[in-house]
């Protein structure tokens, strides 16, 4: 067995090189001791250290090439494929290209959610890196031709392709909540059941991506970087528990960031709107992120929730100083 204090030294320096190298220099050592003073003992900081070791950040330039990624091979290359199929599978690139061209005029790209939220945000950054026309991204709003009130009608019926972008898919459970997308994608089925709708995100989690497309509104739902169960935290195969060697263990992590989380996640709920006799229910089901997705993994532009909450919790309600803030967004309950 490694001793604990050795242990600790040897995730300060892997913490230092990831901050370096990857973090894009946000987690100072300053940082971390003010992080683990939100915990009592030396064990709960030791395991919480480890945990943050552990944490996979993704910093504004790799957040562009996976846009550029999104593009290609989840948007481009299948378009690519049917065209050579049409063309009887050719490797002619002037028909390729120009077959391409006008299917990509025929093509809009969407944010998910509000104009507030990361899903809109994240379209200026695709649309620059893949050098994209300005007119190739219109508001959902912009879909529908509502000058008679009886008679909905496509803005554009020439439009074959209607895409929607994500950072991010944890539960699946923001498509159910999204009304508003809900209502236009209902909409363009009843008026035009033959057009073509994308969910296309980033990162995902698998149990979020068979969730989304068992919902079944969308003719296509993928990802760059899929999460499966191995990256829930207190899994049962979990990739952050697999050497024996360690001085760490999975019980005591989970006992940890319980502990801590719970509390956090009841101010989370209330400062939400949750009702205060559903809050116990609730914050047990968002203990470890939400959903229970069990996640360790932010970005540059924020921190999603299905993330541990003693990682990003930063709210007035508890006296806690997170390492990798998030910005709540605020849902309600």
């Amino acid at each position: 067995m490694v001793d604990a204090e050795i242990y600790t030294e040897s995730l300060l320096d892997k913490i230092k090189v990831l901050n370096e190298t990857i973090w894009e220099n946000k987690i100072l050592r300053k940082n971390i001791d003010l992080w683990l003073n939100n915990f009592e003992t030396d064990e709960e900081k030791l395991h919480s250290l480890y945990l943050l070791s552990e944490f996979m950040y993704f910093g504004s330039t790799q957040m562009r090439q996976l846009l550029k990624t999104l593009y290609r091979d989840l948007y481009r290359y299948p378009i690519v494929e049917q065209i050579r199929r049409n063309f009887s599978d050719t490797l002619d690139s002037a028909i390729i290209e120009k077959e391409f061209a006008e299917t990509e005029k025929k093509t809009r790209f969407f944010g998910v959610g509000n104009p507030s939220e990361s899903g809109a945000h994240l379209l200026y950054f695709f649309r620059q890196e893949n050098k994209l026309s300005k007119r190739l991204f219109i508001n959902t709003d912009e879909i529908f031709d509502r000058s008679d009130p009886l008679n909905l009608k496509l803005s554009n019926p020439d439009l074959e392709y209607y895409i929607f972008i994500d950072d991010f898919c944890g539960s699946g459970s923001q498509i159910s909540r999204d009304t508003a997308l809900k209502s236009t994608i209902q909409n363009i089925r009843l008026i035009a059941p033959t057009k073509k709708i994308y969910y296309l995100m980033l990162f995902a989690t698998s149990n979020g991506i068979a969730n989304v497309r068992k919902s079944g509104f969308f003719d296509s739902v993928n990802c760059v970087v899929e999460l499966d169960n191995t990256f829930r935290c207190f899994d049962v195969g979990s990739r952050y528990f697999q050497n024996p060697e360690n001085p760490v263990d999975k019980a005591i992590a989970k006992t940890t960031a319980y502990k801590y989380g719970l509390p956090l996640i009841k101010s989370v709920c209330l400062s939400d709107g949750c009702p205060p006799s559903k809050v116990d229910a609730i914050a047990e089901n968002h203990v470890y992120g939400f959903n229970d997705c069990q996640l360790l993994l932010g970005f540059h532009h924020n921190t999603p929730d299905n993330t541990l909450p003693i990682v990003w919790y930063d709210e007035q309600d508890q006296p806690w100083v997170p390492i990798f803030r998030r910005y709540n967004k605020k849902y309600g309950f």
